[in-house]
């Protein structure tokens, strides 16, 4: 009852290719890949990922309204 062999692993691997079809591994392999990749750049360097976040800042759509400044002027 120790560890899986290679016969195992090969048995097991063949099942799965069997079941979910190999165009659907290599999709899923190439998507895991991907993911890796970005991660891996975005670990790379955080200080230029923050300055172009800062660059792609979407323009606000609400307006503030400083309620003590309004007040000033409406004391007027």
């Amino acid at each position: 009852m120790g560890g899986l062999s290679i016969w195992h692993w090969l048995i097991v691997l063949l099942i799965v290719a069997l079941v979910f079809g190999t165009k659907k591994l290599r999709n899923i392999g190439s998507d895991l890949g991907g993911a890796v990749k970005g991660f891996k750049d975005g670990m790379r360097d955080p200080e230029n990922q923050a300055a172009a976040g800062e660059a792609r800042e979407l323009p606000r759509t609400t307006t503030t309204v400083d309620v003590e400044a309004k007040d000033k002027t409406s004391q007027h």
